[in-house]
């Protein structure tokens, strides 16, 4: 028929009558391609484990580049790397052949991405990577490529077929080299035994940080903290209340130890049941066993006590039963937790 074109090879294979099904065949496509990296890495795990002991044995940073499309994956495993406790910098190619190659120095370890291993721009720095002596690991989706021959270790990411009905442009292919390059970060993350702590000092800020605040980070101590003795007068009880601002206080028997907590509501509730609340005493008012929390939980822990009990105030306490904080929820607010 005059002015038909040809189909390309697999582009039946990827789109279908609707949008919704031709996502669907990308997206099944795109896990075909993580599933074929997957296989390949169960039958020979030496050079992805030796990749990742490059990675951790590291003594400077960990400098990934690449180009394009792979530049872009490049920038995220490089993210990846530094927020998990990997000193990591993304280096563009281009720029590196003009002067930014001195991100580079003895100690490093260069990640380069390619998918066809033959990239130009990458090519052009391996004469100079192998004068400074740094180890360069590869992700390429060609064995044979200039760029996996030369280097010290090479992560086959090749893939069957692109998502693209031409299988042209770069979606399963990036997507296997992220999927590898995730990989990469959370096994040298595992290996070098990074903590939840360790991941809360390096997001302070930010949702991702707040997730991971622990009690002690927000607890009011030492002076800020309420606490009358089991035989103090209410009058007393209501000025450390008023001076500390937190709507409560702890209450210590003779040897320092949790006896209860007086709150507001059991202010409220005294003054409605007794003639002459203020001469009473705190052990008479007081709640025993209130409940509590651990200074190294999690602050969002906290916040399901809280919301559990339907309270506005925990206490913190030492392994010996001590009161050393008090963690409220006004506290919570200000780290937008809640």
């Amino acid at each position: 028929m005059a002015g038909s074109r040809s189909v390309p090879a697999g582009f039946h294979s990827v789109i279908g009558s609707r949008p919704a099904e031709t996502g669907c065949r990308v997206l099944e496509v795109e896990a075909r391609a993580i599933r074929e990296v997957m296989d390949r890495i169960t039958g020979d795990s030496q050079p992805f484990e030796k990749a990742v002991e490059a990675i951790h044995a590291c003594k400077g940073r960990v400098v990934v580049t690449g180009m394009g499309k792979s530049g872009i994956i490049a920038r995220k495993i490089a993210a990846t790397l530094a927020s998990t406790g990997t000193p990591a910098l993304f280096m563009h190619p281009a720029e590196a052949v003009h002067g930014d190659l001195g991100m580079v120095v003895p100690g490093d370890v260069v990640l380069a991405v390619s998918n066809s291993g033959e990239t130009e721009e990458l090519l052009r720095l391996l004469e100079q990577i192998k004068r400074l002596g740094v180890r360069l690991v590869s992700m390429t989706g060609r064995i044979g490529s200039t760029l996996a021959s030369q280097s010290d270790i090479h992560l086959h990411i090749g893939i069957s077929q692109e998502a693209c009905p031409m299988d042209l442009v770069p979606t399963a292919s990036t997507t296997a080299a992220l999927a590898v390059g995730d990989a990469l970060a959370i096994a040298v993350l595992q290996t070098r035994g990074f903590r939840i702590e360790d991941y809360a000092a390096l997001h302070p800020a930010g949702r991702l940080g707040r997730k991971v605040l622990r009690v002690e980070q927000v607890m009011h101590r030492g002076e800020d903290l309420p606490i009358v003795s089991t035989g103090a007068l209410m009058k007393d009880v209501i000025l450390e209340m008023t001076k500390k601002r937190l709507g409560m206080t702890a209450v210590c028997d003779a040897a320092g130890r949790l006896a209860g907590i007086i709150t507001d509501g059991d202010l409220r509730r005294l003054m409605q049941r007794v003639p002459d609340p203020l001469a009473r005493r705190a052990e008479e008012v007081m709640t025993l066993s209130p409940v509590t929390i651990g200074r190294d939980e999690l602050a969002a822990a906290a916040l399901r006590k809280m919301e559990d009990r339907r309270i506005t105030s925990l206490l913190v306490l030492t392994g010996d039963g001590r009161p050393e904080g008090v963690v409220h929820l006004q506290d919570l607010w200000r780290t937008q937790l809640v």
